[in-house]
Parts: structure tokens; sequence; C-alpha cells
């Protein structure tokens, strides 16, 4: 399994770059991940990565889009403003989450 390391913090991720053990992941690393994927982090992007924690530790399993939409409240076309293309995806990797089921 590999490991990644940034600004001194280690994690574990799939070959995908996913983290494998969300208890890695922290606030302070997302904002050292945000700015690879050209993402200023402010309470906006905030909000739906802390809901995608929240609902993962719940159920197990990392959010997609449609219960973003569904459960948190979030409107799809704000997440694809906040984090362009792959929404999903970039959600998911900055919460230190897998990738969601049915993302390609």
């Amino acid at each position: 399994m590999p490991t990644n390391t940034l600004n001194g913090r280690s994690f574990a991720c799939d070959d995908e770059g996913f983290f494998t053990n969300r208890d890695e992941w922290s606030e302070e690393l997302a904002g050292d991940l945000a700015p690879l994927i050209d993402v200023a982090l402010d309470d906006e992007h905030w909000a739906p990565i802390r809901f995608m924690r929240q609902d993962s530790a719940a159920r197990g399993t990392t959010p997609t889009l449609r219960r973003m939409q569904t459960v948190g409240g979030f409107d799809i076309k704000d997440l694809y403003r906040l984090y362009p293309v792959k929404p999903a995806k970039k959600m998911a990797w900055l919460a230190g989450l897998r990738k969601p089921v049915g993302c390609v």
C-alpha cells in the first residue's frame, strides 16, 4: 500500500491517492492538499467536506453527489463551482476518504 508524505505528514493511500485510513486525516493536512488541486479552502469549501466526513463516519461509505444534494442539502451547481470538473472525487480526497462509489 503506497504512502504519501506532505509537509511532514504521512498517510496511507490507495493506487489513486485516496486515503485508506480516515484517522490519518486532519484539517491541516486538507489545507496542505488543497493547493495541489488548485482549491483555496474557505468556509464555503469546508461545509461539504465536513458533511462528507460526518456522513461517511455514520454510514461507512463516502457520499455521492446525489447524497450530498438530497441529504446534505448542497446544490450540485455550487459544488461544481467550488470543486470544478470532478467535485465528488476532489471533496473525498480533501476529506481523507475513499473515492465515492460510482466515480469513474
